[in-house]
């Protein structure tokens, strides 16, 4: 196959196009077609993933844990899952820490670009007072009531639900086991054609991804810069060192744990693993989400990377709703660039609640619209940092979503191959598209 007829490099070439199209929209002032004609395109690319994000994960999860029959088997990989997001969440908030403290960009930013900042993005802070407000009334346990539904079909209906999709696949599942078999078989042939369906649905979508991919990069850069491309380029130099040290932060946190994780629990190389993974990186660079790219990650993991489908059907839904390394990491850098642009200082204790504060936050704010931002705020006043401050940084934000939301489907990634080597399911990898 030629190279340029692989999927991976269509979305690396799409990326650039984008990219190149992007700017000349904003210099010929062809802002407004673009974001009428083009963005469209990305926006259905986007729905049409999300349209067969729930039926996947019901119907793959039913067929895994009927093929299980072992509850004690589930309830382990289980235990497994949770302890490695919550492990590797955790590091990824000290990675973010020690680059931010190491190479101190709040310090590089001049007073007088802060106060424009803050003037020109405000009204953005200001618009996620109310969610805010509305997480911080939840209890610790609000996060397990949540999971249980009260409606079978209002569960089913909204992508951010994942995790009750995810509980009531087990529980089905757990009902089709303990029946007889003759009862069960019909359901269970239904679920296993269905998820054929689906993943079937979802090599016809890929086809269009490159367009998608164009269309969502264009959108962005239009938006970014409006019809002004050297405003967005004064804006990219005035928090450049930011966005660099994020973006090191990212890259320590891919090669140093999940290289680690692979040498620990698995004897994949890293580079393979991307090899086989590129398309779902890349469409979750190119869509900033991780519930509209998960379809295509379930389809690599398991078809490319090798992890077998009770694992993969498991741990990826449940990493797409709960683990956020890449966000974390985020939260960890720009809480401290605030602190360090309005000139104050955090000591280790202030430094520690971050690291606590971010960890259960990137859990508890869970399907909740707009976690980066709510997640943001309770750890800037957790350490007391005028919240105010995040104006200072929201203007690239979009471009960092990206960033994190890569990383974030790569750590889902990498855990299911941790998992599914302990639990003597990962099998040989292929790189056919």
């Amino acid at each position: 196959m030629k190279w340029y007829k692989k999927l991976h490099w269509q979305i690396i070439i799409a990326l650039f196009l984008g990219l190149i199209w992007g700017i000349i929209a904003s210099v010929a002032g062809l802002t407004h077609f673009t974001v009428e004609w083009i963005k469209p395109v990305g926006t259905i690319f986007i729905t049409l993933l999300e349209l067969i994000a729930i039926p996947l994960v019901l119907a793959s999860l039913i067929v895994g844990v009927t093929n299980l029959n072992d509850m004690t088997k589930l309830s382990r990989m289980g235990g497994k899952t949770v302890a490695i997001y919550l492990v590797t969440t955790m590091l990824a908030i000290s990675i973010g820490l020690t680059v931010v403290n190491t190479f101190q960009p709040g310090k590089t930013l001049p007073e007088e670009t802060r106060q424009s900042l803050m003037d020109s993005y405000s009204q953005n802070v200001d618009e996620s007072d109310q969610s805010v407000k509305e997480f911080k009334e939840r209890t610790p346990m609000d996060f397990l009531v949540d999971i249980v539904p009260a409606n079978f079909f209002n569960a089913t209906s909204d992508n951010s639900n994942m995790l009750q999709v995810v509980f009531l696949a087990i529980l089905i599942g757990i009902g089709l086991v303990n029946i007889p078999a003759k009862k069960g078989k019909p359901l269970i042939n239904f679920f296993t054609s269905l998820n054929e369906v689906i993943i079937k649905i979802v090599d016809f979508i890929m086809k269009i991804a490159p367009y998608g991919v164009f269309a969502l990069i264009a959108a962005v850069i239009v938006e970014l810069a409006g019809d002004d491309l050297a405003k967005a380029l004064d804006l990219l130099a005035a928090l450049g060192w930011y966005v660099l040290v994020v973006v090191l932060g990212l890259f320590i946190h891919v090669m140093v744990v999940y290289s680690s994780l692979f040498k620990f629990f698995s004897q994949m190389k890293l580079r393979d693993f991307f090899r086989a993974l590129q398309p779902a990186i890349l469409l979750g660079f190119s869509t900033s989400s991780s519930a509209a790219t998960l379809p295509v990650t379930m389809e690599r993991v398991e078809h490319n990377v090798g992890v077998d489908e009770e694992v993969a059907s498991f741990v990826l839904p449940v990493g797409a709703t709960i683990n956020m390394d890449g966000t974390s990491l985020y939260q960890a850098v720009a809480a401290v660039f605030i602190a360090q642009a309005l000139g104050m200082d955090l000591g280790l204790f202030e430094q520690l609640s971050i690291v606590l504060t971010a960890t259960l936050a990137s859990v508890g704010a869970a399907g909740v619209p707009g976690a980066g931002i709510i997640m943001l705020v309770i750890v800037l006043q957790t350490v007391n940092v005028p919240v105010e401050g995040i104006a200072l940084i929201v203007g690239v934000d979009r471009i960092l979503d990206m960033c994190r939301t890569a990383v974030n489907i790569t750590g889902d990634a990498a855990v299911s191959v941790a998992v599914a080597h302990t639990e003597g399911l990962l099998g040989e990898m292929h790189f056919d598209d």
